[in-house]
């Protein structure tokens, strides 16, 4: 068996998130630092290990206060937890171009196994003969689960931000 590594191509690559504001619209962000590797064998990717982290500190929502606070120990508390990180303990083939992915993801301190719906597009062979692999990443977390609690309540009822967050990633992997 030949064994694959595989680094992420950062310049081709989008980690994020989206998150309801008010109740009724989505707020979009990323993060801007990142790395992520994964090994397996003969290309095979349902033989994959993925490992994942990302600078808390590189979040990117448009908005300068709104990312100061989530770098807060209102939220992600950057000072004392500067990385989220996922590790995959399992890969299930769906079908030819879809997998679930599970894995333990650490953010804050606490550590969650959660599952990531992945498109697999293929392997490719770019210009500069560099073989690329392609994956959509999406799922949802609640953020009370991880220790992210903060909120505000609104006149009108409600919270000002919401529990649940959309994990949406668009990555391409280099093969070494």
């Amino acid at each position: 068996m030949e064994k694959s590594n595989w680094v992420i191509d950062p310049t081709h690559s989008e980690i994020g998130f989206k998150v309801k504001h008010m109740m009724f619209t989505n707020v979009s962000g990323k993060f801007n630092a990142f790395d992520a590797r994964i090994e397996n064998e003969n290309n095979d990717f349902t033989s994959s290990k993925i490992v994942f982290n990302t600078q808390v500190s590189s979040i990117d929502t448009n908005s300068t206060d709104r990312d100061n606070h989530l770098k807060s120990v209102d939220f992600f508390d950057v000072d004392n937890f500067p990385k989220i990180s996922f590790i995959s303990t399992e890969i299930t083939r769906i079908n030819d171009s879809k997998f679930i992915i599970k894995g333990d993801l650490t953010i804050k301190g606490v550590t969650k196994n959660i599952q990531l719906h992945t498109e697999y597009s293929g392997l490719m062979t770019d210009p500069w003969n560099n073989t690329k692999l392609g994956i959509s990443v999406s799922g949802e977390i609640n953020r009370k689960d991880f220790g992210l609690t903060w909120n505000a309540a609104l006149e009108t009822g409600g919270l000002l931000v919401g529990e649940e967050i959309k994990l949406i990633s668009e990555i391409q992997f280099i093969k070494q």
